[in-house]
Protein backbone atom coordinates (compact mmCIF):
# COMPACT_ATOMS: atom_id res chain seq x y z
CA UNK A 1 0.00 0.00 0.00
CA UNK A 2 1.48 3.34 -1.11
CA UNK A 3 2.01 5.78 1.74
CA UNK A 4 0.63 9.33 1.71
CA UNK A 5 2.02 12.13 3.88
CA UNK A 6 0.48 15.60 3.91
CA UNK A 7 1.32 18.72 5.93
CA UNK A 8 -1.36 21.41 6.24
CA UNK A 9 -0.77 24.90 7.55
CA UNK A 10 -2.90 27.96 8.12
CA UNK A 11 -4.30 29.72 11.11
CA UNK A 12 -4.71 32.75 13.31
CA UNK A 13 -8.49 32.69 12.88
CA UNK A 14 -11.15 30.04 12.36
CA UNK A 15 -11.43 31.23 8.75
CA UNK A 16 -8.03 29.70 8.01
CA UNK A 17 -8.20 26.76 10.45
CA UNK A 18 -11.59 25.21 9.69
CA UNK A 19 -11.00 24.91 5.91
CA UNK A 20 -7.68 23.15 6.63
CA UNK A 21 -9.41 20.73 9.01
CA UNK A 22 -12.19 20.10 6.45
CA UNK A 23 -9.55 19.27 3.78
CA UNK A 24 -7.68 16.99 6.23
CA UNK A 25 -10.90 15.14 7.13
CA UNK A 26 -11.66 14.61 3.44
CA UNK A 27 -8.13 13.30 2.75
CA UNK A 28 -8.57 10.81 5.63
CA UNK A 29 -11.93 9.75 4.22
CA UNK A 30 -10.35 9.06 0.81
CA UNK A 31 -7.11 7.56 2.19
CA UNK A 32 -7.69 6.29 5.76
CA UNK A 33 -4.02 5.40 6.28
CA UNK A 34 -2.79 8.88 5.22
CA UNK A 35 -0.41 10.54 7.69
CA UNK A 36 -1.43 14.13 8.31
CA UNK A 37 0.46 16.81 10.22
CA UNK A 38 -0.47 20.45 10.86
CA UNK A 39 1.93 23.33 11.36
CA UNK A 40 0.61 26.43 13.13
CA UNK A 41 1.67 29.60 14.95
CA UNK A 42 2.55 29.14 18.62
CA UNK A 43 -0.01 30.73 20.93
CA UNK A 44 -2.72 31.00 18.24
CA UNK A 45 -6.09 29.25 18.25
CA UNK A 46 -5.01 26.49 15.83
CA UNK A 47 -2.85 25.05 18.62
CA UNK A 48 -6.10 24.24 20.43
CA UNK A 49 -8.60 23.67 17.61
CA UNK A 50 -6.51 21.27 15.49
CA UNK A 51 -5.85 18.73 18.31
CA UNK A 52 -9.55 19.02 19.23
CA UNK A 53 -10.31 17.89 15.65
CA UNK A 54 -8.05 14.86 16.13
CA UNK A 55 -4.89 15.93 14.31
CA UNK A 56 -1.30 16.47 15.44
CA UNK A 57 0.08 20.00 15.20
CA UNK A 58 3.57 21.48 15.64
CA UNK A 59 3.84 25.18 16.49
CA UNK A 60 6.39 27.59 15.03
CA UNK A 61 7.24 31.03 16.51
CA UNK A 62 5.90 33.09 13.58
CA UNK A 63 3.84 36.28 14.09
CA UNK A 64 2.00 38.67 11.80
CA UNK A 65 3.14 42.10 10.68
CA UNK A 66 1.33 44.85 12.60
CA UNK A 67 0.07 47.63 10.32
CA UNK A 68 0.91 50.32 12.86
CA UNK A 69 4.48 50.59 14.16
CA UNK A 70 5.06 48.41 17.22
CA UNK A 71 8.15 46.93 18.83
CA UNK A 72 6.86 43.47 17.92
CA UNK A 73 7.55 44.30 14.24
CA UNK A 74 11.26 44.63 15.09
CA UNK A 75 11.27 40.99 16.25
CA UNK A 76 9.57 39.78 13.08
CA UNK A 77 12.70 39.09 10.94
CA UNK A 78 14.12 36.91 13.73
CA UNK A 79 10.82 35.03 14.12
CA UNK A 80 10.69 34.43 10.36
CA UNK A 81 14.25 33.01 10.37
CA UNK A 82 13.47 30.81 13.39
CA UNK A 83 10.25 29.59 11.76
CA UNK A 84 11.97 28.82 8.44
CA UNK A 85 14.64 26.78 10.25
CA UNK A 86 12.01 24.91 12.23
CA UNK A 87 9.80 24.19 9.21
CA UNK A 88 12.81 22.93 7.26
CA UNK A 89 13.48 20.46 10.06
CA UNK A 90 9.78 19.44 10.15
CA UNK A 91 9.88 18.76 6.39
CA UNK A 92 13.15 16.85 6.65
CA UNK A 93 11.79 14.65 9.46
CA UNK A 94 8.22 14.12 8.16
CA UNK A 95 9.04 13.91 4.42
CA UNK A 96 5.63 15.06 3.07
CA UNK A 97 4.47 14.17 -0.43
CA UNK A 98 2.57 17.47 -0.64
CA UNK A 99 1.92 20.55 1.51
CA UNK A 100 -1.29 22.60 1.76
CA UNK A 101 -1.57 26.24 2.86
CA UNK A 102 -4.92 27.79 3.76
CA UNK A 103 -3.63 31.31 4.45
CA UNK A 104 -2.57 33.23 7.51
CA UNK A 105 1.05 33.92 8.32
CA UNK A 106 1.67 30.43 9.78
CA UNK A 107 1.56 28.93 6.28
CA UNK A 108 4.28 31.22 4.88
CA UNK A 109 7.45 29.61 6.29
CA UNK A 110 6.14 26.06 5.76
CA UNK A 111 5.27 26.47 2.09
CA UNK A 112 8.43 28.45 1.38
CA UNK A 113 10.55 25.70 2.96
CA UNK A 114 8.63 22.96 1.11
CA UNK A 115 8.74 24.53 -2.35
CA UNK A 116 12.47 25.22 -1.99
CA UNK A 117 12.87 21.43 -1.62
CA UNK A 118 10.75 20.74 -4.71
CA UNK A 119 7.73 19.48 -2.73
CA UNK A 120 4.46 20.34 -4.51
CA UNK A 121 2.26 22.88 -2.72
CA UNK A 122 -1.45 23.64 -2.95
CA UNK A 123 -2.85 26.99 -1.80
CA UNK A 124 -6.45 27.49 -0.74
CA UNK A 125 -7.61 31.12 -0.83
CA UNK A 126 -10.94 31.69 0.92
CA UNK A 127 -11.52 35.37 0.14
CA UNK A 128 -12.53 37.33 -2.94
CA UNK A 129 -9.45 39.49 -2.29
CA UNK A 130 -6.26 37.45 -1.90
CA UNK A 131 -4.26 37.64 1.31
CA UNK A 132 -0.66 38.83 1.22
CA UNK A 133 0.80 35.46 2.33
CA UNK A 134 -0.96 33.59 -0.47
CA UNK A 135 -0.02 36.24 -3.05
CA UNK A 136 3.66 35.80 -2.19
CA UNK A 137 3.43 31.99 -2.11
CA UNK A 138 1.47 31.71 -5.36
CA UNK A 139 4.60 32.09 -7.49
CA UNK A 140 5.94 28.71 -6.29
CA UNK A 141 2.61 26.91 -5.65
CA UNK A 142 1.53 24.13 -8.02
CA UNK A 143 -2.25 24.66 -7.67
CA UNK A 144 -4.41 27.44 -6.18
CA UNK A 145 -7.97 26.59 -5.14
CA UNK A 146 -10.23 29.65 -4.96
CA UNK A 147 -13.81 30.42 -3.92
CA UNK A 148 -14.56 33.38 -6.19
CA UNK A 149 -14.33 34.14 -9.91
CA UNK A 150 -11.86 36.76 -11.12
CA UNK A 151 -8.94 35.61 -8.95
CA UNK A 152 -6.52 35.81 -11.89
CA UNK A 153 -6.14 39.42 -10.74
CA UNK A 154 -3.96 37.99 -7.95
CA UNK A 155 -2.73 34.59 -9.12
CA UNK A 156 -1.35 32.95 -12.29
CA UNK A 157 -4.45 31.94 -14.27
CA UNK A 158 -3.15 28.50 -15.24
CA UNK A 159 -2.81 27.46 -11.59
CA UNK A 160 -6.33 28.45 -10.49
CA UNK A 161 -9.15 25.99 -9.81
CA UNK A 162 -12.57 27.34 -8.76
CA UNK A 163 -13.61 25.02 -5.93
CA UNK A 164 -15.47 27.10 -3.36
CA UNK A 165 -14.52 27.03 0.31
CA UNK A 166 -14.40 23.78 2.25
CA UNK A 167 -16.75 24.06 5.21
CA UNK A 168 -17.23 21.91 8.24
CA UNK A 169 -18.74 18.58 7.26
CA UNK A 170 -21.37 18.71 10.01
CA UNK A 171 -23.08 21.72 8.40
CA UNK A 172 -24.71 19.93 5.48
CA UNK A 173 -28.50 19.57 5.82
CA UNK A 174 -28.52 21.01 9.35
CA UNK A 175 -32.15 22.11 9.23
CA UNK A 176 -33.31 18.51 9.72
CA UNK A 177 -31.89 18.71 13.25
CA UNK A 178 -33.98 21.74 14.30
CA UNK A 179 -35.90 19.88 17.02
CA UNK A 180 -32.67 18.51 18.54
CA UNK A 181 -31.08 21.98 18.27
CA UNK A 182 -33.92 23.75 20.09
CA UNK A 183 -33.68 21.20 22.88
CA UNK A 184 -29.85 21.48 23.02
CA UNK A 185 -29.95 25.26 23.44
CA UNK A 186 -33.03 25.15 25.73
CA UNK A 187 -35.12 27.27 23.36
CA UNK A 188 -38.89 27.68 22.96
CA UNK A 189 -40.06 26.12 19.66
CA UNK A 190 -42.81 28.76 19.36
CA UNK A 191 -40.45 31.76 19.31
CA UNK A 192 -38.06 32.96 16.60
CA UNK A 193 -34.26 32.63 17.04
CA UNK A 194 -31.39 34.92 16.02
CA UNK A 195 -27.87 33.48 15.86
CA UNK A 196 -25.03 36.01 16.22
CA UNK A 197 -21.51 34.98 15.23
CA UNK A 198 -18.75 37.57 15.15
CA UNK A 199 -16.13 35.19 13.81
CA UNK A 200 -14.00 32.87 15.89
CA UNK A 201 -12.35 35.78 17.73
CA UNK A 202 -15.52 37.81 18.29
CA UNK A 203 -16.49 41.25 16.94
CA UNK A 204 -16.64 44.31 19.13
CA UNK A 205 -19.19 46.39 17.20
CA UNK A 206 -21.62 43.47 16.83
CA UNK A 207 -21.20 42.49 20.49
CA UNK A 208 -21.72 46.01 21.85
CA UNK A 209 -24.74 46.52 19.59
CA UNK A 210 -26.38 43.23 20.59
CA UNK A 211 -25.66 43.90 24.27
CA UNK A 212 -27.42 47.26 24.03
CA UNK A 213 -30.35 45.76 22.07
CA UNK A 214 -31.27 42.77 24.25
CA UNK A 215 -34.40 44.45 25.65
CA UNK A 216 -35.66 45.12 22.11
CA UNK A 217 -35.27 41.42 21.25
CA UNK A 218 -37.14 40.37 24.39
CA UNK A 219 -39.91 42.93 23.67
CA UNK A 220 -40.32 41.33 20.21
CA UNK A 221 -40.42 37.78 21.60
CA UNK A 222 -37.10 36.86 19.95
CA UNK A 223 -34.58 34.34 21.35
CA UNK A 224 -30.81 34.72 20.98
CA UNK A 225 -27.82 32.41 20.56
CA UNK A 226 -24.86 34.77 20.82
CA UNK A 227 -21.22 33.77 20.23
CA UNK A 228 -19.18 36.60 21.71
CA UNK A 229 -15.55 35.45 21.47
CA UNK A 230 -13.24 35.57 24.47
CA UNK A 231 -12.83 39.33 24.98
CA UNK A 232 -16.49 40.31 25.33
CA UNK A 233 -17.78 37.15 27.02
CA UNK A 234 -17.73 38.36 30.65
CA UNK A 235 -19.61 41.57 29.69
CA UNK A 236 -22.16 39.56 27.72
CA UNK A 237 -22.82 37.20 30.62
CA UNK A 238 -23.62 40.17 32.88
CA UNK A 239 -25.99 41.53 30.23
CA UNK A 240 -27.90 38.29 29.56
CA UNK A 241 -28.33 37.61 33.29
CA UNK A 242 -30.90 40.42 33.31
CA UNK A 243 -33.15 38.20 31.16
CA UNK A 244 -33.14 34.85 32.99
CA UNK A 245 -36.43 33.57 31.52
CA UNK A 246 -36.26 34.97 28.00
CA UNK A 247 -33.95 32.47 26.27
CA UNK A 248 -31.14 34.95 25.70
CA UNK A 249 -27.86 32.98 25.77
CA UNK A 250 -24.22 34.07 25.38
CA UNK A 251 -21.33 31.70 24.60
CA UNK A 252 -17.62 32.40 24.36
CA UNK A 253 -17.33 29.84 21.55
CA UNK A 254 -19.99 27.50 20.13
CA UNK A 255 -18.57 24.03 19.50
CA UNK A 256 -21.87 22.71 18.03
CA UNK A 257 -22.24 25.20 15.21
CA UNK A 258 -24.32 22.63 13.32
CA UNK A 259 -27.02 22.83 15.99
CA UNK A 260 -26.70 26.61 16.32
CA UNK A 261 -27.44 27.00 12.59
CA UNK A 262 -30.24 24.41 12.83
CA UNK A 263 -31.96 26.38 15.60
CA UNK A 264 -31.64 29.80 13.93
CA UNK A 265 -34.20 31.60 11.78
CA UNK A 266 -31.72 34.30 10.77
CA UNK A 267 -27.99 34.92 11.31
CA UNK A 268 -26.02 38.07 12.06
CA UNK A 269 -22.39 37.55 11.10
CA UNK A 270 -19.10 39.09 10.07
CA UNK A 271 -18.30 38.43 6.40
CA UNK A 272 -15.21 36.28 6.70
CA UNK A 273 -14.86 33.85 3.81
CA UNK A 274 -15.61 30.68 5.76
CA UNK A 275 -18.66 32.21 7.44
CA UNK A 276 -20.02 33.36 4.07
CA UNK A 277 -19.43 29.91 2.54
CA UNK A 278 -21.17 28.21 5.45
CA UNK A 279 -24.17 30.53 5.14
CA UNK A 280 -24.38 29.75 1.39
CA UNK A 281 -24.21 25.99 1.93
CA UNK A 282 -26.84 26.05 4.67
CA UNK A 283 -29.05 28.60 2.92
CA UNK A 284 -29.37 31.02 5.86
CA UNK A 285 -31.11 34.40 5.67
CA UNK A 286 -28.28 36.63 6.87
CA UNK A 287 -27.31 40.14 7.89
CA UNK A 288 -23.60 40.69 7.25
CA UNK A 289 -21.56 43.29 9.14
CA UNK A 290 -18.12 43.26 7.46
CA UNK A 291 -15.15 43.87 9.73
CA UNK A 292 -13.35 47.12 8.83
CA UNK A 293 -10.14 45.84 10.47
CA UNK A 294 -9.01 43.37 7.80
CA UNK A 295 -6.55 43.69 4.91
CA UNK A 296 -7.88 45.48 1.81
CA UNK A 297 -11.40 45.50 3.32
CA UNK A 298 -11.89 42.00 1.88
CA UNK A 299 -14.92 41.24 4.10
CA UNK A 300 -16.92 44.00 2.39
CA UNK A 301 -15.98 42.48 -0.97
CA UNK A 302 -17.09 39.02 0.28
CA UNK A 303 -20.41 40.47 1.48
CA UNK A 304 -21.06 42.47 -1.71
CA UNK A 305 -20.75 39.29 -3.78
CA UNK A 306 -23.93 38.16 -1.97
CA UNK A 307 -25.68 41.53 -1.69
CA UNK A 308 -25.38 42.09 -5.46
CA UNK A 309 -27.46 38.93 -5.97
CA UNK A 310 -30.03 39.82 -3.27
CA UNK A 311 -28.67 36.90 -1.23
CA UNK A 312 -27.90 38.76 2.03
CA UNK A 313 -28.34 42.12 3.76
CA UNK A 314 -25.31 44.30 4.54
CA UNK A 315 -24.87 46.80 7.34
CA UNK A 316 -21.64 48.78 7.57
CA UNK A 317 -19.75 48.46 10.83
CA UNK A 318 -20.10 52.16 11.62
CA UNK A 319 -23.89 52.02 10.99
CA UNK A 320 -24.49 48.92 13.11
CA UNK A 321 -25.23 50.62 16.43
CA UNK A 322 -28.07 52.61 14.88
CA UNK A 323 -29.63 50.01 12.57
CA UNK A 324 -28.53 46.41 13.21
CA UNK A 325 -31.02 45.30 15.87
CA UNK A 326 -34.00 46.94 14.14
CA UNK A 327 -32.98 45.37 10.79
CA UNK A 328 -32.81 41.96 12.49
CA UNK A 329 -36.24 42.41 14.11
CA UNK A 330 -37.72 43.43 10.73
CA UNK A 331 -36.13 40.50 8.86
CA UNK A 332 -37.14 37.86 11.38
CA UNK A 333 -40.78 38.94 11.07
CA UNK A 334 -40.68 39.05 7.24
CA UNK A 335 -41.03 35.45 6.03
CA UNK A 336 -41.22 36.48 2.35
CA UNK A 337 -37.87 38.28 2.53
CA UNK A 338 -36.33 35.31 4.35
CA UNK A 339 -37.46 32.92 1.60
CA UNK A 340 -36.00 35.23 -1.10
CA UNK A 341 -32.65 35.47 0.69
CA UNK A 342 -32.59 31.70 1.32
CA UNK A 343 -33.28 30.85 -2.33
CA UNK A 344 -30.66 33.29 -3.63
CA UNK A 345 -27.89 32.45 -1.16
CA UNK A 346 -28.41 28.71 -1.72
CA UNK A 347 -27.71 29.17 -5.44
CA UNK A 348 -24.25 30.54 -4.54
CA UNK A 349 -23.18 27.39 -2.69
CA UNK A 350 -20.41 25.13 -3.97
CA UNK A 351 -21.02 21.46 -3.24
CA UNK A 352 -18.29 19.10 -2.02
CA UNK A 353 -15.49 21.70 -2.03
CA UNK A 354 -13.41 19.75 0.50
CA UNK A 355 -13.62 16.63 -1.67
CA UNK A 356 -12.61 18.50 -4.86
CA UNK A 357 -9.61 20.05 -3.07
CA UNK A 358 -8.60 16.75 -1.43
CA UNK A 359 -8.56 15.07 -4.85
CA UNK A 360 -6.26 17.85 -6.14
CA UNK A 361 -3.96 17.20 -3.15
CA UNK A 362 -3.80 13.50 -4.07
CA UNK A 363 -3.01 14.38 -7.71
CA UNK A 364 -0.08 16.57 -6.63
CA UNK A 365 1.18 13.73 -4.44
CA UNK A 366 0.90 11.31 -7.43
CA UNK A 367 -1.42 9.17 -5.31
CA UNK A 368 -4.01 7.14 -7.23
CA UNK A 369 -7.09 5.80 -5.47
Amino acid sequence: MKSLKVILSGGGTGGHIFPAVAIANEIKKLVPHAEILFVGALGKMEMEKVPAAGFKIIGVPIAGFQRKFTLSNLKLPFLIIQSLLKTRKIIKDFKPDVVVGTGGYASGPLLKAATSKGIPALLQEQNSYAGITNKILSKKASKICVAYEGMEAFFPKEKIILTGNPVRQDLKNVKQYREEALSFFKLNPNKKVILVIGGSLGARTINETMGAGLQKLVDNNIQLIWQTGKTYYSSAIQQVEKFPNDHIYAFEFISRMDLAYAAADIVISRAGASSVSELCNIGMPSILVPSPNVAEDHQTKNAMALVNKNAALLIKDNDAKGTLVQTAVSLISNTTQQVTLTNNISQMAFQNSANVIALEVLKLANYTL
